[in-house]
């Protein structure tokens, strides 16, 4: 259903002449990767040189299955929002699931040595090292991340 969100909607144009993409998807990564495909395709058509789309795209997946999986707990019930606006200088994602939320400080640092083993904080580390921004507000609930586009990179 290229061009739609799961509502059957066209997506919104916000004005001022930045396209902008709205979703509310079921807690299945499914509707996840169907999100993925269309933000991509907006990254594309825009011109983000490779490191730029492989950057959005990872921290993308990556932030689409802490909402779905960690934040919403794969429950059927709850749903979880994204809105994109992608231009050819920027790509900017709000993520929000229904979770209970979280406290960033409380995730663990994946990276010392007594978390190497661990398999939680690494998406979270991922996104905020690809990302140029990335914000969790809302008591962890949503995620603002944004990643600019450099040219010839």
């Amino acid at each position: 259903m290229a061009g739609t969100n799961h509502n059957g909607k066209r997506p919104n144009d916000s004005g001022g002449g930045k396209p902008s993409l709205r979703f509310t998807i079921p807690s299945e990564y499914a509707a996840g990767r169907d999100v993925q495909k269309q933000i991509l395709d907006g990254v594309a058509a825009n011109g983000f040189n490779d490191q730029s789309t492989f950057a959005i795209k990872l921290a993308l997946e990556e932030a689409l299955i802490n909402a779905i999986k960690h934040g919403n707990k794969l429950d059927p019930k709850k749903t979880v929002k994204i809105a994109a606006k992608v231009t050819p200088k920027v790509c900017e994602i709000e993520i929000e699931d229904q979770g209970p939320g979280f406290s960033r400080s409380d995730v663990p640092d994946p990276t010392l040595e007594e978390n190497i083993e661990k398999c939680s904080g690494r998406g979270i580390l991922l996104i905020e090292a690809y990302m140029d921004k990335a914000k969790w507000d809302l008591g962890g609930r949503r995620l603002k991340m944004s990643k600019k586009n450099a040219p010839g990179k």
